[in-house]
């Protein structure tokens, strides 16, 4: 089938349709995009299902880090004050936590402009198609209701002021059949009158609904970024509340990155298995939805040498029809104005209908030819299967940046804790600082390890 123009499928999406697809049931599922199909979605639901895997598996990891961590841990000998060893490693642990989470907002930033990009681009080229096929009806209809005017008014009334002349009159009634003809033929050409499905309903669908996905995508970043605020402040100010509030709003993130991660590996999936053979799927659909003709859809949709335009016989017969109205009238002009003086304006006004009805016509036959509506549907497919699948691979990335970043905060936060001196009133006033109590724990040599109840180690 004929590509659209500047469109090829992108190595991620031979990539991605490569990748192995299977039922609830673990059975191969084929890769061609059938989203009507049970197994077909029952893969899709896999991958969604996958990633729920991956969420339950960091929450039981967290779980149990912080169960060992608060039942294992030494209890503190009475008046000591010097904190616990491993402040360095908590150090390191949150800041590789924020850089990796700083990394991937500034992706998910990316991610989120490159599908937006993409989503405007596919709406932009569903808004000139709809342009081209309402220019196309309103041509026609403007032609018709032309070229019937003139047979109503003047036509008629040429043929009363040639009631004397016969073979005048029949030559006026030889215009009149062209005219006809010519209305008759040209209706046919708006072919997408009627049609119940609307490029700009579907514009409009896309746009409403890229509107909630980024609005979505937006407040997910924001949250991420104040969980690196409240994490900035609560380990320089050493305030356990700020704590409290950035480990529940880390697990809440958490959580939505990790559905967040689901929803656009099926998404990315489902969309490689389209983008990599999209003709085929596109022309069915548009063909069941809207009921017109294969001829026509596979002119429009492939438009190569091998798909001939299923309009050239009527425009040739159009053509062709005003060609004779033009010759008949000139007839007229020579032979019935000097006898009939009255029958010139008539004639005159007809010539200057017929001369824009060319001038429309013309104009019609280049809207008609697939070029236009064949590069509105390149241009929707680059958009959506180029710049949103890139921008949809962006912002999973920073889905999984975001889940190892915040399991990694949520586990090193309690060591953190742990390293807080106690508040006192004397010293709320003057502030404190968490580099202290973290480099002393690094330059006090480590004590020797004691065992207590409960986690005493076996003798090799």
């Amino acid at each position: 089938m004929g590509a659209p123009p500047g469109y090829r499928p992108s190595a991620w999406v031979h990539l991605l349709h490569q990748l192995p697809r299977a039922d609830f049931q673990l059975r191969p599922v084929p890769s061609g995009f059938a989203p009507q199909e049970q197994e077909y979605q029952q893969a899709l639901l896999l991958v969604v299902a996958l990633a729920g895997l991956g969420l339950g598996l960091s929450l039981i990891f967290i779980a149990v880090y912080l169960i060992r961590f608060c039942c294992c841990r030494p209890p503190e000998p009475p008046g000591a004050k010097s904190p616990p060893p491993g402040g360095g490693c908590v150090t390191w642990s949150c800041i590789a936590a924020l850089l990796v989470g700083c990394a991937g907002i500034g992706i998910g930033f990316y991610g989120n402009s490159e599908t937006s990009d993409g989503v405007s681009q596919l709406s932009s080229a569903l808004l000139h198609a709809n342009h081209t096929l309402s220019a196309i009806d309103h041509l026609v209809l403007e032609t018709v209701e032309r070229l019937g005017e003139a047979v109503r008014t003047e036509l008629t009334t040429l043929e009363e002021v040639l009631v004397q002349r016969p073979e005048l009159v029949a030559a006026a009634r030889g215009a009149r059949g062209q005219a006809e003809a010519v209305a008759q033929q040209l209706q046919a050409l708006a072919f997408w009158r009627g049609v119940p499905l609307s490029p700009l309903q579907v514009a409009e669908d896309v746009s409403f609904v890229e509107e909630y996905r980024w609005l979505a995508y937006v407040l997910l970043l924001l949250l991420e970024l104040l969980v690196c605020l409240f994490t900035l402040l609560g380990l320089a100010k050493q305030s356990k509340w700020l704590v409290i509030v950035m480990t529940v709003m880390s697990l809440l993130v958490l959580v939505l990155s990790w559905g967040s991660m689901g929803l656009e590996a099926a998404t990315a999936v489902g969309l490689s298995d389209f983008c990599s053979s999209p003709d085929t799927y596109i022309l069915n659909l548009t063909q069941e939805e809207t009921g017109l003709s294969s001829d026509i859809l596979n002119y429009y949709f492939l438009c190569n040498q091998a798909v001939s335009n299923p309009f050239q016989q009527r425009l040739t017969l159009s053509q062709r029809a005003l060609a004779n109205i033009h010759s008949q009238l000139q007839g007229l002009e020579r032979e019935a104005v000097p006898q009939f003086p009255s029958a010139q304006k008539p004639l005159l006004s007809l010539e200057e209908t017929l001369n824009v009805t060319e001038g429309d016509f013309h104009q019609l036959v280049a809207l008609l030819h697939c070029r236009g509506l064949h590069k509105d549907y390149g241009a929707a497919l680059r958009g959506l299967c180029e710049d949103a699948l890139e921008g949809l691979l962006f912002l999973l990335l920073f889905s999984l940046l975001s889940a190892g970043a915040l399991a990694t905060a949520l586990c090193s936060l309690p060591r953190a804790w742990a390293l807080f001196p106690p508040r006192n009133p004397s010293a709320s006033c003057s502030g404190s600082h968490l580099s202290e109590p973290l480099l002393r724990a690094r330059l006090e040599p480590e004590p020797p390890p004691r065992s207590f109840p409960g986690c005493q180690r076996r003798p090799h």
